[in-house]
């Protein structure tokens, strides 16, 4: 086991670093300069106007060394803790990500819990009475889930609980400990959006394997046994049923820190996501590089924890 999580340690890193490498020099190549977006947002901007001007800027920034230098001495200061500076605000990024962060986290996880409560007992009760009007609708919820594009439903929401009915705030979030109704009322309508897909996939995943582990002998002998329903569901053919749904969790939680961006963009929330927009829009180098890097080992270190719980699911699975 303790060999096993060392070399997964070190895939990660691995990765990371691939994965911050490749964003580096992908957003270089976009077209635009954030240095001109810079000089254009400044009150002397017809002034600075001089090619000069320009490169001294780059110079001052480390732009105008070759895109493996930047790299190196970008990566090298992240080890340390420091992720520099935003080009257009100038503002200290890990300063800037600090409550963003905690925003995001905070609604992620609160939408994957939701997601793990909700779907795998949908797809439970969708089993258990397959063929009935339950599992028709359950089944006809997910389709509709997997199948609705976030921002679609995002807006829908926006549209109807806040422009109509005036029953939930259109923008905005709250962190719980500071305003614990304000932060309920906010939360709900990104939560849902968020949990939406992982909710579906998660209630069609669990039912299709509690069909299979339903119709094995072991199933069979324990109806025989005379064993009641809530039994043979909770004792004996649950846990079997869990590992297609674990296996799943890892792509949910990209599914839902991924769709952040969405969300925190169509509510206005001032988290993670909002701010990789912003950078984006902006051409901010190192806030993208930031952000990138943050989210990346999130999601990382969320499959490690998945694959260790499959041992703790199904104890014949031997890390070597």
């Amino acid at each position: 086991m303790v060999n096993y999580i060392i070399r997964r340690l070190f895939y990660a890193v691995l990765i990371v670093i691939c994965v911050s490498m490749l964003v580096f020099g992908l957003i270089r190549a976009l077209p635009g300069d954030p240095i001109e977006i810079l000089v254009s947002r400044t009150e002397l901007a017809d002034a600075q106007a001089d090619p000069e001007y320009f490169e001294e800027l780059r110079h001052e920034l480390g732009l105008d060394k070759p895109i493996p230098i930047q790299f190196v001495n970008w990566f090298a200061k992240v080890v340390q803790g420091d992720f520099g500076k935003s080009i257009i605000k100038g503002d200290d990024i890990m300063q800037s990500m600090g409550e963003r962060m905690v925003i995001t986290i905070t609604l992620g996880l609160t939408a994957f819990v939701v997601s793990n409560i909700i779907g795998p007992l949908l797809g439970i009760i969708s089993a258990i009475r397959r063929g009935k009007l339950i599992d028709n609708i359950v089944t006809f919820i997910a389709n509709i889930g997997i199948t609705a594009p976030t921002f679609w439903v995002a807006i829908l929401l926006v549209y109807l609980f806040g422009y109509v009915l005036h029953w939930l705030p259109l923008y905005g979030y709250t962190l719980p400990w500071k305003d614990f109704g304000l932060s309920l009322r906010q939360g709900i309508m990104p939560v849902f959006v968020m949990a939406l897909g992982p909710i579906a996939s998660t209630a069609r995943q669990t039912r299709s394997s509690m069909l299979e582990v339903l119709g094995e002998d072991y199933i069979r002998t324990a109806w025989a046994k005379g064993l009641n329903e809530r039994q043979v569901i909770f004792r004996h053919a649950l846990k079997n049923s869990l590992m297609p749904v674990v296996t799943l969790q890892g792509q949910m939680i990209r599914q839902i820190f991924g769709g952040s961006f969405i969300v925190e963009t169509i509510f206005v929330i001032p988290g993670m996501g909002k701010l990789m927009i912003d950078a984006m829009l902006s051409h901010d180098y190192p806030t993208i590089q930031a952000v990138t890097l943050i989210l990346t080992v999130v999601v990382v270190i969320a499959n490690l924890i998945v694959d260790l719980l499959y041992g703790w699911i199904d104890p014949r699975i031997q890390y070597e």
